[in-house]
């Protein structure tokens, strides 16, 4: 809520709460409704109206604005109207656009963050990132998919949803700071119950800082991201290593698949402060899971064996994991099952 009679700070704080993914209501001068006053998730008052509040009854989440830095009556008049915070403009808009961005943010926790990397080239990292993001809102989670590997052609086609509507990538290179994360949800494409961020087909480069944002935004709505990452260790991908709760190295059963992994663990492990191995299966005699994560030093997430008739559900469209029965779904289910906190993180 807005509270002000001032009409040039009305217009900037309606611009501020644009930049925020708010949509404000406004009161000018005394709000006529007490209980809209109590409601409000945060109540931004001019601070042109501070003294003709002062009865009404103090509550938390309430900002003074102003725009005086010399004034130091300010203070009085916040602690007369109950608010704990003064916001003085223009000086200070990226902290109120950041308070009112939380403020319309609804999950009690961040989002609970798994990155997914191959050992090698085919591994089978993008399936499982499909997989348990699938997986994840099956469970009733809110749940967002990001393609974070802009040379793997599109998680959206592996999803077989290449023509939904929404925004992909490029429309966010220019992102920077704070980004909204009801907003961000709001404009991707919704295959299958979960929100998906996919590159395009185009050679957009976005730059680490968007990256940055954009995840932010991502996990700030709470319940589950998954991130299918690249291989490499530029910018944008230390960015996303940075936001991770949890990695997942997918390795074949293969002694080949064992050395490159082995690689990719020391690049990335030194960036992550908590990388588990899965291994693909058919799993050899003699290089099962055990076997390959003590050669790697990884802890064990699981192996997940043969998907009967991937291939071909693939080409018709159908994405990995979907079939609830199949081997990788089971997978996904029981790694949910341990990775998940109990409480909120439902979509809304």
């Amino acid at each position: 809520m807005i509270v002000t009679e001032d009409e040039n700070l009305l217009d900037d704080l309606l611009r501020l709460c644009a930049a925020a993914g708010a949509l404000p209501e406004v009161a000018h001068g005394t709000p006529a409704q007490r209980t809209t006053w109590g409601r409000a998730s945060l109540v931004l008052v001019g601070d042109e109206c501070a003294d003709r509040l002062a009865g009404l009854p103090h509550r938390e989440g309430i900002v003074l604005v102003g725009r005086e830095p010399a004034d130091p009556g300010i203070w009085q008049r916040a602690v007369r109207v109950g608010a704990r915070n003064v916001a003085l403009l223009p000086d200070e808009e990226g902290w109120l656009v950041d308070r009112i961005a939380d403020s319309v943010e609804d999950a009690d926790a961040p989002a609970l963050t798994v990155g997914v990397i191959g050992g090698r080239g085919g591994a089978g990292a993008s399936t499982l990132a499909c997989a348990l993001a699938i997986g994840a809102a099956r469970t009733g989670r809110r749940t967002m998919l990001v393609d974070a590997d802009p040379l793997g052609g599109g998680l959206d086609v592996l999803l077989g949803a290449e023509r939904a509507d929404g925004l992909r990538w490029p429309a966010f290179a220019g992102s920077r700071g704070r980004m909204a994360g009801r907003a961000l949800e709001e404009v991707l494409p919704e295959p299958h119950s979960l929100r998906l961020l996919s590159w395009d087909r185009s050679d957009c480069d976005v730059p680490p800082e968007a990256v940055r944002a954009v995840l932010a935004a991502a996990r700030r709505r709470g319940g589950v991201v998954v991130v299918d990452l690249p291989r490499g260790t530029d910018g944008s991908a230390v960015e996303v290593l940075g936001q991770l709760d949890l990695g997942l190295l997918v390795v074949p059963s293969e002694l080949r698949a064992v050395a490159a992994a082995h690689r990719v663990a020391s690049a990335i492990g030194m960036m992550m402060g908590d990388l588990r191995l899965v291994v693909r299966g058919p799993c050899g005699p003699g290089l099962d899971g055990e076997e390959i994560a003590r050669l790697l030093g990884l802890p064990l997430a699981g192996e997940v064996p043969v998907e009967p008739g991937l291939a071909e559900a693939l080409i018709s469209g159908r994405p990995p994991g979907g079939a609830e029965r199949g081997p990788l779904a089971a997978f996904c289910a029981e790694f949910w099952a341990r990775a998940l906190p109990e409480g909120p993180g439902a979509r809304s």
